[in-house]
């Protein structure tokens, strides 16, 4: 026995004395394997034991006597875990890979955050991968197409213009711009930051927005900027990108030959001499279009660092934007700069500080643009047979068409705007489980704006003609405050029972003063002498104006986030708001809302699923405010009276708009019901939701009251009370796909597709509000009426063309409408069937706003070559064209080559003729199908291989090429199909709307 044991104990020491001699010390280097930087903080561990190591700021680690064939497991936040076998001392090189799914989990929700898989509300997030592949000059452009429910469109396509964001369709007929928050301070536009700065954007659709109560009932659009991250390297980059712009379209109009031809035909059709008894010499003449547009280049440069040690973290950005317009070169253009600052400093263990920055400028000079008698309207209607340089002396034109390029010239303007917004905040954690948050968020805006209207004359009788010099300028200051102080409490019970409660309060306050003055008989009569200051003469009528406002807004708000075994999920909010913009008695109102969601994914009969990876029901329902209708209790001197003051006529003011002492907010009532999953290992994620919305106590204007007081006075006006109810339903689907073929291959695809109706339910009162404009002196052409989606178009219908004059002795007479009809003119349907046509004949003619919005969104990655597009498509909507003058010599679009000349030509454009008709009357015949699809972004990049960076010491190096707004599919005749001036009534009406310009680009992406 005692050999046994004696042998069995020099085995032992043998075995002992290998191993020992196996163990080995190992050296490595940890890097991301996107950017190829270094990961210092990443932990090291020799499994199954307690032995590692953290890498320091350059990535590298070490851990002595490391047995052979020992297995390390690499674990860091936000990074996939790995897993190395050691089987020699050569030194171990390591790319970590981030855990996107990890990553896409953190939502922003308001006054918090949470895992997307936990969220019970509609979201939509896009990432700064997206805004670094479309390179929008307003971060507002990344949403068009890329999250579903969520449109958006400009009023103009000229430098720095601003977009117009619409969640879930058009609820009310004031204002459907969302609230826009950033870092957790309240900004009014996305125009003031650099997309270069921003992490991502989420979009709340639903009720789950009641959390910020009266504000809240368009949506709420969360921006998040970019920060430093804790023991990280310091990290430079540098992203640049410059390029040419043109316009997407020019319309299709007469040459000269062609307008003279026309416009003897309507002479001699109404028995006139021939304007053009010889047009042979004629030729094309000159196309104002190709006169007033023009390439335009477009710049932008952005540099960052970022970092982070133990306690620290930083971010610091510089941005600066130049474009000039594709219009107007010479006097039209956009300059804006940037420099963004984050900063996180853990002042303890349970205190923590950040404070973040954005300072903003901005310059631009722009020209009159979508009215009757701007540029692009006068391009369009002056005479191609005029020279470049010839004015209509003669006013043969009408009074408000003058040459487009002596308005250009004589267009003199500037604008500066300089604004400073961030927050400063502080969190105490006393406890595990609970955070205190208190913080002030600020914005203070100042700009100031100066126009010239030199002596300038363009022929008899035009409207724009100017006897007398004048200047006006102006300077505004916008200033606001948020204080917020909140409590997050996080607590899991019994293994089974996790909640979250949120306890809050916030103070709002936006207060300003502006100024303006006018001065006459500039010096000289020259832009460089435009000054009030230098300015000597008079005017009759009061030449300056002057404003001045306070807002305020208290509230407190509270939310429960609740789940039972991570599968059972109900949130509930409620928010009381107390807003000065009302009557005492009407200030204060609270605002709920409850959400759930169950996982079946994580239920017993799913685990064996080999489909279906992850599958949550969700729904919602709350109440929201919309903040409009602001003073509408007070009265106001800003009425027009004049007096009599001894013995002389003296112009004053007088009493404005009545006021309404029980005016208050809109309210929306929100249901929303939906879900998510994601299919075949993650591959395929699909999310669905039905909504609706129901937006009560809309502002109606005009509702009639006794004449005796008053409001039919200059500058007076019937009061503004809450008389209307609107519904919007719809539908939101999106599917993404997503796959690595290869480690040289891979492929994304995302659609995404929206339904929405928009109806008015009730508006009480005998009033039918009414907006837009069409033509010269005609009725309104947009209304909102029970029954039809807010702003349709209302007009005549027409019936085809009359042929022949026995044509038109059979049809109902039309003489109401101004003028008896004759062959070749437009045939209007006898709507109401009184055998009578007039104005009573006017009907629905089409809507503004699209029944469906669609998206697509493709890219593939080969080796080191990337490609993206991006495209989006409205369906079901209509656009009135009203860039057309209704006179006599103007130049008109080819359609008219195809007119009625004689019986059988033409069954829809009518004849031409110098004779009173009725032809331009608003009609279906203005009213055109504007649906649309647009290939909004084509990218190809070019990275360098990690090889090659790692020898010339980057972690990127990438260079693109990119087109914007490459291609646009329409039937419909204006030059942009998305364009609208964003109201709710009077929307989708083109006076010649600035189209928004093709980029061609060239771009780097840099860092080190």
């Amino acid at each position: 026995m005692k050999k046994t044991y004696f042998i069995a104990f020099i085995a032992l020491f043998m075995f002992s004395a290998f191993s020992y001699a196996q163990t080995i010390n190992v050296k490595g280097n940890v890097k991301d394997v996107a950017t190829n930087a270094p990961l210092p903080g990443v932990n090291i561990v020799v499994k199954n034991t307690a032995k590692g190591a953290s890498t320091d700021f350059d990535g590298n680690f070490s851990i002595n006597d490391v047995p052979i064939n020992s297995i390390l497991v690499i674990t860091y936040l936000g990074y996939q875990t790995q897993e190395v076998t050691v089987t020699s001392s050569q030194e171990i090189s390591i790319l970590l890979v981030e855990d996107a799914e990890s990553l896409d989990e953190v939502v922003v929700i308001g006054y918090g955050t949470q895992k997307r898989k936990d969220v019970t509300g509609a979201v939509s997030l896009v990432s700064s991968e997206t805004l670094e592949d479309l390179k929008p000059v307003d971060a507002a452009i990344a949403l068009q197409g890329t999250s579903s429910g969520v449109t958006v469109n400009s009023p103009s396509g000229s430098p720095g213009a601003e977009f117009n964001i619409i969640i879930r369709g058009i609820s009310s007929n004031g204002s459907n711009k969302p609230l826009y928050i950033v870092d957790g301070y309240e900004v009014s536009s996305f125009n003031t930051i650099s997309p270069n700065d921003i992490e991502s954007i989420t979009v709340l659709k639903d009720a789950q927005a009641a959390i910020y109560g009266i504000k809240g009932a368009n949506g709420v659009v969360l921006i998040t900027t970019k920060s430093g991250k804790k023991n990280s390297a310091p990290k430079f980059s540098y992203n640049a990108y410059t390029g040419t712009q043109e316009t997407t379209r020019t319309l299709p109009y007469l040459n000269a030959t062609e307008y003279a031809l026309l416009l003897n035909e309507s002479y001699a059709a109404n028995g006139q001499a021939l304007p053009y008894p010889n047009v042979s010499g004629l030729g094309a003449g000159t196309d104002w279009q190709d006169e007033v547009f023009s390439n335009a280049p477009i710049t932008n440069h952005n540099v960052s660092l970022s970092g982070g040690g133990e306690k620290i973290t930083y971010y610091v950005g510089a941005s600066r934007l130049e474009q000039d317009g594709i219009v107007a070169r010479d006097k039209s253009d956009f300059v804006r700069n940037n420099i963004k600052i984050n900063l996180g400093i853990d002042i303890s263990k349970k205190f923590k500080f950040t404070t973040n920055a954005n300072y903003f400028t901005a310059s631009s000079r722009g020209f009159s643009e979508n009215a009757l008698g701007s540029v692009l309207f006068n391009a369009l209607n002056y005479a191609p047979t005029f020279n470049v340089d010839e004015e209509d002396w003669n006013g043969t034109l009408g009074n408000e068409v003058i040459n487009p390029l002596s308005q250009i010239r004589n267009t003199y303007n500037s604008y500066n705007g300089t604004n400073i917004e961030g927050n400063f905040q502080l969190e105490y954690k006393p406890l595990k489980e609970l955070t205190v948050t208190s913080r002030i968020g600020y914005k203070v805006y100042s700009d100031k704006g100066k126009s010239f209207a030199p002596i300038v004359e363009y022929g008899t009788g035009k409207v724009f003609n100017n006897p007398r010099s004048r200047v006006d300028q102006s300077r505004n200051h916008y200033n606001s405050y948020t204080w917020e102080t909140f409590i997050n409490y996080d607590k899991t019970f019994a293994n089974k029972h996790h909640a979250t409660v949120t306890l809050g309060t916030s103070a709002q306050r936006n207060w300003g003063d502006g100024l303006s003055a006018s001065g006459f008989d500039v010096p000289n009569n020259s832009w460089e002498f435009a000054d009030i200051s230098l300015t000597p003469g008079l005017s009759d009528a009061k030449s300056n104006a002057s404003y001045v406002y306070d807002n305020r807004l208290t509230s407190y708000f509270g939310r429960l986030q609740y789940d039972y075994m991570g599968k059972y999920l109900l949130s509930a909010m409620v928010r009381r708001d107390a807003a000065s913009d009302f009557s005492p008695e009407n200030r204060v109102d609270y605002f709920k809302s409850v959400t759930a969601g169950w996982k079946i994914s994580d239920e017993p009969f799913m685990e064996d699923s080999e489909v279906i990876d992850f599958l949550k029901l969700r729904a919602s329902y709350g109440t929201l405010g919309n903040n409009v209708g602001a003073d509408l209790y007070r009265a106001l001197l800003n009425g027009e009276a004049t007096y009599v003051m001894d013995g002389a006529l003296v112009t004053g003011v007088a009493n404005g708009r009545l006021p309404n002492p029980n005016a208050q907010w809109e309210t929306a009532e929100k249901l929303d019901v939906g879900f998510d999953i994601t299919l075949l290992n993650n591959k395929v994620d699909i999310t669905a939701d039905y909504f609706v919305e129901d937006r009560e106590d809309l502002l109606i204007g005009g509702l009639p009251v006794s004449g005796i007081l008053g409001t039919a006075a200059p500058g007076g006006g019937n009061p503004t009370v809450n008389a209307g109810t609107t519904r919007s339903k719809g539908f939101e689907f999106s599917i993404g796909y997503k796959d690595d073929f290869s480690d040289n291959l891979s492929f994304a695809a995302n659609f995404n597709f929206t339904n929405v109706k928009g109806e008015v339910i009730s508006i009480n009162g005998d009033v039918i509000p009414e907006g837009g404009a069409f033509g010269v002196g005609q009725l309104a052409p947009s209304r909102m009426e029970v029954g039809q989606p807010i702003g349709y178009f209302y007009g005549l219908k027409t019936d085809g063309i009359f042929q022949n004059q026995a044509e038109v002795e059979a049809h109902p007479s039309q003489l109401a409408l101004g003028a008896e009809a004759a062959p070749g003119d437009i045939r209007y349907a006898d709507v109401n069937g009184d055998g009578v046509i007039d104005f009573d004949d006017r009907t629905y003619l089409g809507k503004p706003q699209a029944d469906y919005y669609m998206g697509l969104n493709l890219s593939v990655n080969f080796k080191n070559f990337d490609l993206a597009t991006y495209m989006y498509a409205e369906v079901g909507k209509e656009m009135v064209r009203n860039y057309e003058r209704s006179q006599p010599n103007v130049n008109r679009s080819n359609l008219y080559l195809n007119r009625w000349r004689g019986e059988g030509t033409s069954n829809t454009v009518p004849r031409v003729t110098t004779a009173s008709t009725t032809n331009r009357l608003f009609s279906d015949f203005y009213v055109e199908d504007a649906s649309f699809l647009r290939i909004q972004n084509i990218q190809l990049g070019y990275s360098l291989p990690d090889n090659v960076l790692e020898k010339i010491g980057m972690s990127k190096f990438r260079i693109y090429a990119a087109v914007n707004n490459a291609f646009t599919f329409t039937e419909y005749s204006g030059y942009d199909p998305a364009a609208t001036s964003g109201d709710a009534i009077g929307g989708g009406i083109d006076y010649g709307f600035y189209p928004i310009s093709r980029q061609y680009l060239l771009g780097l992406n840099l860092s080190l």
